[in-house]
């Protein structure tokens, strides 16, 4: 929605006499009003010409230029789904050819990004459907490329269903809860290297390489579950950091011969294996990390006899930054695209296989954010970066010989997109501070063909508010970094009035609250304090993302010292404004903003009046070693780093009204950071207050709780701020 909207609306009410709608926490968090509509499951099919939605019963063809219905790819009334209804189907995906479609209902999640879930397999010429393992809930099935067979894990063993007659090959024996794992990751490669799914098919679908996690040996975390006379116990592995992980292996399964091969991934066995990748039909590629995480090695080896080379090394002062876009290996040359902070930022670099540098594709004092896809047949690469402004993602296109940039979105904002299968066509869903959410679809020259969700009810709804957008502002700190902050205010806004602050902060390495987007949830509820006279600031403090390697590392290896440092000055910085009563600064924040919250509270001085730590990280020491190791090292190399910014070592210092909030079974941020905060706390004699959910994990929701949660943060604010 545009700022001349909100203008325009405002205006009509006063000329009715109407006063504008109030926000309410029923409105956000009961009734989901404000939440932006998309397309749902939308897929890209494979010339190019349509694209595929899930809609109500079934899986509907567009025509991407007409941008009319073509027909119907599957009726889900016309198969045979047992106890199952159609609109028991939750999503679906497409084998290569599209001559299958792979359908599943019933998803339970497990951790952050794992889940388990009844899988059907429907043959679309005939609408023959088969159920995987008898229809009990399997994890990360996936369609070989061939279309021949469906890979799957079921209780940490690797299995693969033969589409042709059904019947299911077990290719791991020994997988056993809490000692070892085939085709999934252990915890805390799910969570801190972001993949739950741990095997792939070679293109040719011949062969299966797989990951072999034994964590037998990894120290067991326990979480008691509510709700029996006796709490059920949850036991699981989670190594804390210094202490130790998985031993990871790779291995190759050829599905002609049956044979498994081990790939040699070094001598080293403490250290990690962040991502493998098929480079051609016997080649594999491996990402392999140290246990500090500042050297990262490409390897190529040999599915058949397991043989390895070191192709390329990448050292840091710091640390190695590693996602599933760091690498990409094209298929009609030997050259391979590599994403590095070699200079300073993050860019995209071509190498031969021989680990030799051929170009530098971007260069300048921006960061590359993702990589959108690469266009072999014109010799083109699509991108996201921050070249724009640190606020803002853009679509961008260069050739692969580094010649010929060209920004292809123009509209202020974060850019989300995808391509289709031959780059003619993208998806960019994007939004701003005062557009709530558009998806639509542009061509290769980044004109708009079609629009597929502009979230008109929820622009009309927004239109009836009485909202403001934040408004963005820098400052220097003491000592002259540049910080960038937004802030909201009431629309009734007086710079003759003193307003009370509430500060919203994450602040964690590579993170950013700092956007020209729309906010979805706790906008709304910012909007909701400000209609009650609170100004919301958020500000990214050192360490944070999209402004390069140095400003992001500037933390390294001392958590919690400059990112403190830089709220409290942000803080002091508002106190200074005429319109600001210095006596009323509230912080909050959850997770990583927990910590920074708890900090604030307790070495701010009696800076903050009032604090909510949600979820809160109170010592590193408890976190788990991939995250914490790679921005702090380990506690054995690095005890000072450890402790000098713990807020359990600074409870004697809390001034202020603190609330600490946590849900027992918090699988990530373990509800023990919580209980040794309120030890510390009770042992220096310090008042507080505290709440805790029975059962629920580090996303505390479900049924009420979230709207309960924030009810008592809302009410907390009030009386206390």
């Amino acid at each position: 929605m545009r700022k001349k909207s909100f203008v325009l609306a405002l205006v009509c009410f006063q000329m009715l006499g109407l006063a504008a709608q109030q926000i309410g926490l029923d409105n956000i968090w009961l009734r989901f009003d404000y939440y932006p509509q998309s397309p749902s499951n939308f897929r890209w099919m494979k010339n190019d010409q349509f694209y595929s939605v899930q809609e109500k019963g079934g899986i509907a063809r567009y025509d991407i230029e007409s941008g009319k219905k073509v027909d119907d790819v599957l009726k889900y009334d016309q198969l045979d789904l047992g106890e199952f209804s159609p609109k028991d189907i939750q999503s679906y995906s497409f084998n290569q050819d599209e001559s299958m479609v792979l359908l599943t209902a019933q998803s339970e999640s497990i951790y952050r990004r794992s889940s388990k879930e009844i899988v059907f397999v429907v043959r679309l010429s005939d609408l023959d459907i088969q159920r995987l393992h008898e229809g009990q809930k399997v994890s990360n099935a996936t369609i070989s490329p061939d279309g021949n067979r469906v890979g799957f894990c079921y209780e940490n063993n690797l299995y693969l269903h033969d589409l042709s007659n059904g019947e299911e090959t077990q290719i791991s024996f020994d997988g056993k809860w809490n000692q070892l794992i085939y085709g999934s990751t252990d915890w805390v490669y799910e969570e801190e290297l972001s993949f739950a799914k741990a095997f792939a098919f070679s293109p040719d679908g011949k062969h299966l390489a797989y990951y072999r996690f034994d964590e037998g040996h990894v120290k067991q975390f326990t979480m008691p579950f509510y709700g029996s006379l006796y709490p059920d116990l949850y036991e699981f592995k989670y190594p804390k950091a210094g202490e130790q992980n998985s031993f990871v292996t790779i291995h190759s399964y050829d599905l002609t011969s049956k044979k498994h091969t081990q790939m040699d991934i070094g001598a080293e066995t403490d250290q990690y294996i962040a991502r493998i990748k098929w480079v051609g039909d016997e080649t594999l590629g491996i990402m392999r990390l140290n246990r500090l995480q500042n050297q990262c090695d490409v390897l190529f080896a040999n599915a058949v006899n397991g043989e390895s080379e070191v192709v390329l090394t990448e050292k840091a002062e710091a640390y190695v930054e590693v996602s599933s876009d760091k690498w990409h290996f094209l298929q009609d040359s030997e050259d391979f695209l590599w994403v590095s902070e070699q200079d300073g930022y993050n860019h995209v670099y071509r190498y031969n296989r021989q680990g030799e540098r051929v170009a530098q594709l971007t260069t300048g004092e921006f960061d590359v954010t993702d990589i959108v896809g690469v266009d072999e047949a014109k010799e083109k690469l699509y991108f996201l970066s921050a070249e724009n402004s640190p606020l803002e993602r853009q679509l961008y296109v260069v050739g692969l010989n580094g010649k010929k940039k060209k920004q292809l979105t123009e509209e202020a904002g974060m850019h989300s997109v995808s391509a289709s299968s031959a780059f003619n066509y993208f998806t960019d869903s994007y939004s701003s501070t005062t557009e709530p959410g558009i998806t639509r679809l542009l061509d290769a020259k980044g004109k708009t063909v079609k629009v597929l969700e502009e979230n008109k009810k929820l622009k009309g709804k927004l239109d009836k508010l009485d909202i403001a957008p934040p408004e963005f502002f820098d400052f220097a700190t003491e000592d002259g970094t540049t910080l960038n902050g937004w802030m909201i205010k009431p629309t009734d806004f007086d710079p003759n009035k003193e307003y009370p602050v509430l500060m919203f902060v994450y602040g964690g390495p590579g993170s950013q609250t700092v956007k020209n987007e729309f906010g979805n949830f706790n906008y709304m509820w910012y909007q909701m304090l400000a209609q009650n006279g609170y100004l919301v600031v958020s500000v990214d403090n050192r360490g944070t993302g999209a402004r390069g390697r140095d400003f992001r590392t500037a933390t390294y290896p001392e958590l919690g010292k400059y990112e403190t440092q830089d709220q409290i000055s942000a803080a002091k910085y508002l106190a200074s404004q005429s319109y600001i009563d210095g006596d009323r600064i509230g912080i909050w924040g959850w997770s990583y903003g927990g910590y920074m919250t708890s900090l604030c509270m307790t070495k701010g001085g009696g800076l903050f009046k009032m604090g909510i730590a949600v979820a809160p990280v109170t010592s590193w020491r408890f976190y788990d070693t991939v995250y914490t190791e790679r921005y702090l090292k380990t506690p054995q190399l690095n005890a000072a780093g450890y402790d000098e910014n713990s807020p359990l070592n600074f409870a004697d210092q809390l001034q202020g009204k603190y609330l600490i909030v946590h849900g027992t079974g918090d699988d990530n941020v373990h509800y023990q950071n919580s209980m040794e905060m309120v030890t510390a706390l009770v042992n220096a004699n310090k008042q507080f207050d505290s709440f805790f959910y029975p059962n629920k994990n580090h996303g505390i929701y479900g049924g009420y709780t979230r709207y309960h949660l924030y009810k008592k943060m809302t009410d907390y604010i009030l009386t206390n701020l």
